[in-house]
């Protein structure tokens, strides 16, 4: 039998394995293809900041945001297939929903927010019926906010049946605000901050069944590394076919397999976890220790990483993480995926990060913890000639 050096070569290198499916941890592409582009009022913010163009006001603000579920709506859409429930598609739009408002509650915005929706579907796949579910969980998540001072005003949206573009669904979202510069929250991290997690995993009071933590980051990874053949078989609709076979579900399990140590829970439902909000927790946060913090990121795109893009010349020590939840060790045994890889894609148990003096740290994991939402010191930050990640897990230390 002939030798595949290909298969070889992703064996030894699981960033080429994510890469042949056509996405990327780091995004480099899209970057360097933004870099040219103005950064707005505050280049270090988390979300681009631009002028109070609606109102013409020096003290106020605009920011506008836009962003998707991403590949999560294909793990839904198989779940769905396979087993008939939908509640799949509330957690879809509330994935897609926070991606936006947690982004947004970085720079401090957390109340009166606006929000469109824009969903494209292949009608041959999609039938109304989940558009109706899609509608109805917006209204759903935006009553849950509103329970906790948190008010979306929703604008609308469009709904397209584009199915020679788009292979199953796509549901993103676009969020504008218009607040004072004052409320601001422009990240100036700081040596001798100390970094606050807020957990991504287990049950907040203000969600109604166990969270797995995994967000709507690495999905690709997760439904090809964690799933089986089976849906190549019997699913074609559900994956790329100019992605290389070698890379397409190579995992072990069905969506309705038991994950091991649950016993209640299987496969589709760990991964389809709806994305948490932290944007109830946050406004809590500002509104007693605004003035004492220095930076928020949401460990999104790039995973613990993502810090690095928001700093200059500091070294980001993190150096007591959460225990790594299930859902993310169910990922890598099924693809062996180098621990260092794991981090740069996945959040890997806190999604939310603040940069804060240390003498105010106890109250704010307090407030967090009154959601029921862990919290803790997870590193400390240090000056440094450039920008530096250091990750000290009980997997090993890895430099980014």
């Amino acid at each position: 039998m002939g030798i595949n050096f290909r298969t070889l070569a992703l064996m030894k290198s699981p960033s080429s394995k994510y890469e042949l499916r056509g996405v990327s941890a780091t995004k480099d592409e899209v970057h360097n293809a933004i870099k040219d582009l103005d950064k707005g009022l505050y280049p270090t913010a988390f979300c681009k900041i631009l002028p109070d163009f609606v109102g013409s006001h020096e003290q106020f603000c605009n920011i506008m945001h836009a962003d998707t579920a991403g590949t999560k709506t294909s793990l839904a859409y198989l779940y769905w297939k396979q087993t008939g429930l939908d509640w799949v598609w509330s957690n879809i739009v509330q994935d897609a929903m926070v991606m936006n408002l947690d982004d947004m509650a970085c720079v401090g915005c957390v109340d009166n927010i606006v929000l469109s929706s824009t969903i494209g579907r292949n009608k041959n796949l999609i039938s109304g019926e989940v558009i109706k579910l899609l509608i109805q969980g917006t209204s759903d998540f935006i009553a849950k906010l509103a329970e906790f001072g948190v008010n979306v005003h929703l604008a609308g949206g469009e709904t397209a049946d584009v199915g020679d573009i788009v292979r199953t669904l796509d549901v993103g979202f676009t969020t504008f605000a218009r607040m004072k510069r004052s409320d601001l929250i422009v990240n100036d991290i700081q040596a001798g901050d100390v970094i606050l997690g807020l957990a991504s995993d287990g049950q907040s009071i203000y969600e109604e069944t166990y969270n797995s933590g995994i967000g709507s980051n690495g999905l690709t990874a997760a439904r090809h590394d964690v799933l089986s053949k089976y849906y190549v078989q019997h699913y074609p609709d559900s994956y790329d076919h100019h992605t290389p076979e070698e890379v397409v579900f190579t995992g072990p399990y069905l969506l309705t397999d038991q994950v091991p140590g649950f016993d209640d829970m299987d496969v589709g439902s760990l991964l389809l976890s709806p994305t948490r909000t932290f944007i109830p927790v946050l406004k809590q946060i500002y509104a007693a220790h605004h003035q004492d913090i220095h930076g928020v990121i949401h460990c999104t795109g790039g995973g613990q990483t993502k810090v690095s893009k928001f700093i200059q010349n500091k070294h980001i020590i993190k150096n007591n993480l959460f225990d790594i939840p299930p859902v993310f060790k169910l990922i890598q045994g099924a693809s062996n995926t180098a621990w260092r890889e794991m981090y740069q894609v996945f959040n890997m148990g806190h999604r939310m990060e603040i940069y804060t003096k240390p003498e105010i740290a106890s109250e704010i994991i307090e407030i967090a913890e009154s959601f029921d939402i862990g919290a803790q010191i997870i590193g400390e930050v240090k000056e440094w000639q450039g920008n530096k990640v250091t990750i000290e897990s009980p997997t090993g230390v890895f430099e980014y």
